[in-house]
């Protein structure tokens, strides 16, 4: 394995009305959801979500969760009907989850088309706040994952794994990865502690709302390892592993980054490539205690006593990763991977040297170092209110109001992906997965679609007595080079599942 895996980013966004602390963020959220289906041509009726599939309390430890005992949270396969819930051309899903927009990439293959189909998400919310600004009191939405007050909201990675790969050697060795990996790709915050009590700074907007090690909630008793076993795909040979863990990333080298290192660490548990124990005592005080420190110093304990920095923890990983893909490709690297093994060190000598020197690269540096120029210009501390206001308005997705891409649009940051390969997500699926079918079938049969999900697409095709599945439980099928031909000469829905039962009978 390298670097390449099917995999995708979900973002739930922030959401506010200027002047208005009160007004109700379910209700918002559906008309940010509806302001771009509109736009788009797209009606609710006729491209909703199938939740038949979905098993949200399903453990990977082998057993399911009652529903009478579960946070009504984690039901999300029984949202109300009545929640904005779309999926759009591109293949992704945008909905309403509880009281946030949320924007679910479709899946991809790559750190870098992730980062294409991410920033998609970013100018689908922007498209949306725009048309709602003239409509009275107006939308704001932010990439971020706290409102400063005490509530945070997920960035969530999926990756596709082999089945075969026992639960407890994914615990075992990507618990201190993630502990550490944040040095690299945290967002940055002001304030410490759930609700930004005490004053400071800190590497990740996500580590202080963790509790548990590992666990199957993801908004209350957050685990560092999520449990969640519902692969979207053949159950006996994948699974998905969901990461709770992550910061929203508008950067492109931390996004290309957090993808990419982890599909490696992944690899390498998957083929038994890590023969080293990197348990980290007290990981979650540990995560923590690493995020509150932007010195990049603080001491990590490991379970053999060893004590070193998250840095150097995380050039271990490197090292190891060195030498597996050594051993595997004999040194001849596809570029994807060449590209995140280059990174990965660039980033790590920056941040050993000086943290500041990878300002261009990762977020929590570049809104640290801002942040650094109004206290000296200002004469500010950590506990001013104004730092705080800078931090919720760095993550703005308007493009002339986010201080992120203001400062983007000069040049600030180093860009891995280009606009127009970002414009061009926003509208087409990718080919190389199942989400180009998708996103296809709802571009060019809007009318006929019932509903879709990951792992099917639902017609509703005129003069049929019921609705027709067509399941996709391979996520590496359903290609543009395995059914792009089909598509261009079906000119309708009814041909195409003719098609689609020759093929296959």
């Amino acid at each position: 394995m390298t670097v390449r895996r099917v995999m995708g980013i979900e973002t739930e966004y922030g959401i506010s009305v200027p002047g208005d602390p009160a007004a109700n963020p379910m209700i918002l959220s559906g008309q940010v959801v509806n302001a771009y289906a509109s736009a788009q041509g797209i009606r609710a009726a006729h491209a909703s979500w199938d939740y038949a599939d979905e098993a949200p309390l399903r453990d990977a430890r082998g057993f399911e969760m009652g529903r009478s005992v579960a946070d009504p949270s984690q039901l999300t396969d029984d949202e109300d009907p009545t929640l904005a819930n779309v999926v759009l051309t591109n293949g992704a899903r945008l909905y309403v989850d509880h009281a946030h927009p949320e924007y679910s990439s479709p899946e991809v293959t790559s750190p870098r088309a992730a980062i294409a189909f991410d920033r998609a998400g970013e100018a689908i919310m922007a498209e949306s706040v725009r048309r709602l600004s003239h409509v009275p009191p107006g939308v704001n939405l932010y990439k971020n994952n706290t409102d400063g007050k005490g509530q945070s909201y997920g960035t969530h990675e999926n990756y596709l794994m082999r089945r075969e790969t026992p639960f407890t050697d994914i615990v075992r060795h990507l618990v201190p990865f993630f502990v550490a990996r944040q040095v690299v790709t945290g967002s940055g915050r002001v304030g410490i502690g759930m609700d930004s009590r005490t004053a400071g700074y800190q590497l990740s907007q996500r580590s202080d709302f963790f509790e548990v090690e590992v666990g199957l909630e993801t908004t209350l008793k957050r685990p560092i390892i999520n449990t969640r076993d519902e692969p979207h795909a053949v159950a006996d040979l994948y699974r998905r592993l969901h990461v709770i863990i992550g910061d929203a990333n508008h950067c492109d080298v931390a996004n290309l980054l957090k993808l990419g290192m982890t599909s490696l660490v992944l690899a390498m548990i998957e083929d038994r490539a890590i023969d080293v124990d990197l348990t980290v005592a007290r990981p979650v005080a540990t995560l923590q205690a690493v995020s509150h420190d932007p010195t990049c110093q603080a001491l990590l304990e490991l379970r053999d006593g060893t004590k070193l920095t998250a840095v150097q923890l995380l050039w271990r990983y490197h090292a190891l990763a060195e030498r597996y893909l050594a051993n595997r490709y004999a040194g001849e690297l596809d570029d994807d991977t060449a590209e995140v093994m280059r990174w990965w060190a660039v980033t790590l000598d920056r941040l050993e040297r000086d943290p500041m020197e990878a300002s261009r690269e990762l977020d929590w540096v570049a809104k640290q170092q801002v942040m650094q120029g109004y206290i000296d210009r200002d004469g500010l501390d950590w506990s001013d209110s104004r730092l705080r206001a800078i931090d919720i308005q760095w993550s703005d997705v308007r493009p002339d109001r986010g201080i992120f891409h203001k400062l983007r649009a000069a040049g600030r940051f180093e860009e891995l992906v280009s606009d127009e390969v970002v414009h061009e997500a926003v509208r087409e699926p990718p080919a190389d997965t199942r989400a180009y079918f998708r996103g296809k079938c709802l571009e060019k049969y809007p009318d006929q679609i019932a509903a879709a999900s990951w792992d099917s697409v639902i017609f509703d095709i005129p003069g049929q007595p019921s609705l027709q599945r067509v399941p996709m439980l391979e996520p590496l099928r359903g290609t543009k080079a395995t059914v792009g031909p089909l598509l261009d000469r079906s000119p309708d829905a009814a041909t195409l599942l003719r098609e689609l039962a020759s093929a296959s009978g």
